[in-house]
């Protein structure tokens, strides 16, 4: 994973039992060889794990490289291309640069696996290169602040998976990350001290570079901004700085009958605080900040922001709104983008290419500027058709919490693949009518022509950290991001979901055998949440998943970062074990009978933890959890029963009914984000994964 272009395989393997032995047909680069070094040492890790060697020692296996110069590398127009191929005598590795060197060593170690006589390279002939060259995660940092040792895992197994951009989110209204030294205050006084200094920047820049992973760092205006006017609120909008007045209304909605009721609340949005374009200051500041910052990062690619501006920073300004009627802006989003391109500009002068969220498209731009698509898929073709190069970030937001098959089964090209469906856009335009406008899908939006294709760089997968400590990072980005790394490297016509699923739990184990700490760190959260008794918890995290599309961040605005200690913050959107009961529920009911005692093994497993979860939910964290973890007893138990041989009466069908039916209403509840907003969500944020195998079960019950 991803899925080579082309790939052959041949019967038998080549025995690793002597170790590899490294063999250049040219002179390596320090790059080249540290990535050698890398290749042998994760080589020799996943070995280890599938256990020693039961023969005699052989002869190490040569590697032969053969890698091309690419003047090109660490850019858009790297030369990523290679083959591999793995015979009885040894392994050729051909690269068209030295990107293509490290996506081959990437598929090598794919290639190990046991042996008769230990651990051993399939043997193979592959021939590979990326269908979009822009293939990248973005991390946001301003949030929840992530370690260098974090970035630099998730850098590893971006190399891993052939990822090649990390979008580095470093400033926004919680904190600005990184250490300037024109503007001080803005990491001491908008960063509160948790920031980068410019060495670790340079650090985590190389470290990146060796991976053949380019960084392009945002930092965001003219929205999202509080940070910057904590450390400097002359340039505000709004003043003083509206800490105080800068809330957001948040409702829980209750439907019953024909009555719906609304329970109201204000939190505070660190969002809405934008910048004064009036002020010729800010510019200035822009100027100098991007100069200071653009040394810092040396990609040609600048990520301005440019999203989310709330019109009344502006319009609720009487020198702003002067200021908009002299110079004939018709309304805020007009201001801003005769602002977003004086940014373009001051970015040109400095040798930067500009990108921007979706809306900088609406802007009088050059057609290089690169515009990332987030609001929906119709914004694709908007943007192509001006002729602007596009990343798409629609259908790849992993802070939605979907599961893999979500991401997976949308396609960059698919400009009718993400936004609200009509129902929904219509239930949202009685919430705000721009932004039901803004994200409903287009469905007159004809496919992307040739031209238009071309100027699709690729996508990003995000993930917005409101959520998302620095100990959860590695759980929330893997292993989704190595299913969306798929969708962008391999051939279109790679869309089995089923086989993508079945593949997912190997490359996870990989990823975690050469550095990443999922499993580890989530172990760590139960320890520290139920330290006398794990394994209650470990068990319903096990089989449960968040709450999806947003439906989380709404209950967490009630809790705040308690929703970071909670059992919704281990559980997966992934669960490999609810995967796995899954299908072996799905092979029973196609009448497979070979699988039964596994399932009495696992619904046994799951009936009798709520006994045991009892005695351990002592806090309001775990205590919340409690009705999901007698639920997942009781559909348990209603899974033995069906597998049970006898007949099965008109009372107990009704209550595995009304049992199944309870559960399918919580998913429904959180399967959009209209849906997540407008019903009411479980307090634990929990959903039950072995769902569909329950069905499943309850369907073969005479």
């Amino acid at each position: 994973m991803p899925v080579p272009a082309s790939v052959q395989f041949s019967t038998g393997g080549l025995p690793l039992s002597g170790g590899i032995s490294i063999i250049w047909d040219t002179k390596p680069s320090s790059m080249l060889k540290r990535a050698a070094a890398r290749f042998t040492t994760r080589a020799e890790a996943i070995s280890s794990r599938l256990g020693p060697v039961t023969g005699n020692a052989g002869s190490a296996i040569p590697v032969h490289i053969h890698a091309s110069k690419d003047s090109g590398a660490l850019t858009v127009d790297a030369k990523e291309g290679y083959s591999l191929a793995v015979s009885p005598t040894g392994v050729v590795l051909t690269a068209d640069g030295p990107d293509g060197v490290v996506h081959g060593f990437a598929t090598l170690l794919q290639l190990i696996g046991p042996g008769a006589s230990g651990p051993q390279f399939a043997l193979a002939d592959i021939t590979d290169s990326p269908r979009f060259p822009w293939r990248g995660l973005m991390i946001d940092v301003s949030r929840h602040f992530m370690s260098v040792e974090t970035i630099k895992r998730q850098l590893d197994a971006m190399e891993l998976t052939k990822l090649n951009v990390m979008h580095w989110h470093l400033s926004d209204g919680t904190g600005f990350r990184v250490e300037s030294k024109r503007f001080p205050k803005l990491q001491t006084t908008g960063g509160h001290h948790q920031f980068y200094t410019q060495a670790q920047i340079r650090d985590v820049i190389a470290y990146a570079g060796d991976r053949g992973i380019r960084i392009v760092p945002e930092f965001d205006i003219p929205g999202h901004t509080l940070s910057i006017l904590e450390a400097y609120p002359e340039l505000a909008a709004q003043q003083p700085v509206p800490f105080s007045k800068n809330w957001k209304q948040t409702c829980d909605v209750t439907t019953g009958g024909d009555t719906t009721t609304a329970s109201c609340k204000k939190v505070f949005n660190y969002n809405n605080a934008a910048i004064d374009p009036s002020n010729p200051e800010v510019l200035n500041f822009a100027r100098e900040l991007y100069a200071e910052m653009g040394r810092l990062f040396p990609d040609r690619y600048f990520h301005s922001g440019g999203d989310e501006v709330v019109p009344s920073q502006w319009t609720g300004n009487p020198k702003i709104a002067a200021y908009m009627k002299s110079h004939g802006y018709a309304d805020a989003p007009a201001m801003q983008a005769a602002f977003t391109a004086q940014v373009q500009k001051v970015l040109a002068q400095q040798g930067k290419i500009m990108m921007g969220w979706d809306e900088v498209s609406e802007a009088p731009i050059p057609k290089e500027v690169v515009v990332e698509t987030w609001r929906g898929s119709k914004w694709i073709g908007s943007a192509t058709r001006a002729g602007h190069p596009v990343v798409v970030s629609a259908g790849y937001y992993l802070d939605l919490l979907t599961p893999s098959s979500t991401h997976y089964k949308i396609d960059p090209l698919d400009v009718k693949a993400v936004g609200l469906s009509a129902a929904d856009t219509a239930r949202a335009r009685k919430h705000s009518a721009a932004l039901a406008d803004a994200f409903s899908l287009d469905p007159d939006a004809p496919p992307l022509d040739d031209a238009q294709k071309h100027l699709v760089l690729g996508g990003e997968a995000p993930l917005w950290s409101e959520l998302v400590s620095d100990q959860m990072a590695d759980a929330r980005l893997w292993p989704r991001s190595a299913a969306i790394a798929e969708r962008y490297w391999s051939p279109e016509t790679v869309r089995d979901v089923a086989d993508m699923e079945s593949r997912l739990p190997a490359i996870q184990q990989e990823l975690e055998t050469t550095g990443l700490q999922a499993t580890e760190n989530t172990q760590r959260m139960i320890d520290q949440m139920s330290p006398a008794n794990t394994s209650p918890l470990a068990i319903l995290t096990s089989v449960t998943s968040p709450v999806r599309n947003y439906a989380l961040n709404r209950l967490a605005s009630r809790t705040g970062d308690e929703m970071l200690k909670a059992p919704v913050a281990v559980a997966a959107p992934d669960s490999f074990e609810a995967m796995t009961f899954n299908h072996l529920a799905e092979r029973y009911a196609a009448g497979d009978l070979s699988v039964a005692a596994d399932l009495q093994m696992l619904l046994g497993r799951y009936a009798g933890n709520d006994s045991a979860y009892e005695q351990i939910a002592t806090t309001p964290a775990l205590q919340a959890a409690r009705p999901v973890s007698q639920q997942l007893s009781a559909l348990a138990v209603l899974g033995q029963e069906a597998m049970q041989p006898r007949h099965h009466g008109r009372a107990w069908r009704k209550k595995a009914r009304e049992q199944l039916a309870l559960q399918d209403q919580t998913f429904a509840a959180c399967a959009t984000a209209v849906a997540s907003y407008a019903n009411p969500q479980p307090p634990s944020g929990l959903l039950i994964a072995i769902l569909p195998g329950i069905h499943a079960l309850v369907s073969t019950a005479r």
